[in-house]
């Protein structure tokens, strides 16, 4: 199966293009509003370079993750003795095994292939596919899902600089699902296949919480609850598919709820000081006007 996510050099430069697109829009929108042609030709470039901005920091923030994998380069060896550790704590904590859940589908081809496409695919088109839904539909709750998306991946990241084997790399009886039926996702190139050792925490997982918390809190449809099938399924397949341990999955949504505990108590910060510098520019406001009246009566 061919590699179909972008690669960091394509990201990089996508997203450079859509901020230049947008730097663009930007400076050409006409200024005069008399014109209701121009007023409309304002607003659509406007909108082009809002929209060109937040793709290209999707893109850019997508191109860092991607690089960062690279940085496991020349450290294989500690990786794979990470992976196993991870194994024998997974074990000590009565953690549910990984290989009873690849057990339920290995015997079936079409379900295995399905679960390679879903961990190929859907971690970023259903993280696109909700920030388009936000952006169009809901635009105060894509601020802050973009934000938040900015902190968790900054934060897994991090983390991600110890590099981590995944289970289809440790020697713990699982079997690589994507290999095993050629649809592995990585290229057998020494920089890319480096990325394989990056698998703590989950960004996969991460994001799938991300997306489960952006959906139910920008609406109120009966409907958005379905968007937990999404993570369930993602928390299966990246572990059935031998991709990653359970740990993985448990830091990355730790890391998802300090980031969200971080932008709510800024956004709380933010809020209290804007309301304190509100009432004190009121309560200001009738001293003013009484020093006005005492100049005026002593002017007379």
């Amino acid at each position: 199966m061919p590699n179909i996510a972008l690669s960091w050099q394509a990201s990089a430069v996508v997203a450079v293009c859509c901020v230049l697109v947008a730097l663009a829009a930007a400076r050409v929108a006409p200024t005069d509003r008399a014109a209701l042609a121009r007023l409309l030709l304002k607003r659509r470039a406007l909108t082009v370079a809002s929209f060109g901005g937040e793709v290209g920091i999707i893109l850019g923030l997508y191109a860092l993750w991607q690089v960062a994998g690279g940085l496991s380069l020349g450290h294989i060896g500690e990786a794979i003795t990470r992976g196993r550790d991870l194994w024998r704590i997974e074990r000590e904590w009565h953690f549910p095994n990984e290989t009873s859940l690849q057990n339920l589908i290995i015997h079936h081809p079409l379900l295995v292939q399905i679960c390679n496409i879903y961990y190929a695919t859907m971690h970023f088109g259903m993280l696109m596919a909700v920030l388009l839904w936000l952006y169009l539909r809901h635009r105060d709750a894509y601020r802050r899902t973009r934000t938040l998306i900015v902190l968790t991946t900054s934060d897994c990241l991090f983390v991600g600089m110890v590099p981590v084997a995944p289970p289809r790399l440790v020697n713990v009886g699982m079997v690589d699902t994507a290999a095993a039926y050629h649809q592995s996702v990585y290229a057998v190139t020494a920089q890319i296949g480096a990325d394989q050792y990056s698998a703590m925490p989950s960004v996969h997982v991460a994001w799938a919480g991300l997306v489960a918390i952006a959906v139910i809190t920008a609406t109120r449809s009966r409907w958005r609850w379905l968007i937990l099938v999404h993570t369930a399924a993602t928390l299966y397949v990246v572990a059935a598919t031998a991709n990653h341990f359970w740990l993985d999955g448990v830091v990355a949504l730790g890391l998802l709820g300090i980031s969200l505990a971080v932008q709510e108590i800024s956004r709380h910060i933010y809020f209290r000081y804007r309301l304190f510098g509100r009432r004190a520019s009121e309560t200001a406001m009738p001293d003013a006007d009484v020093l006005a009246l005492r100049d005026t009566s002593r002017s007379r």
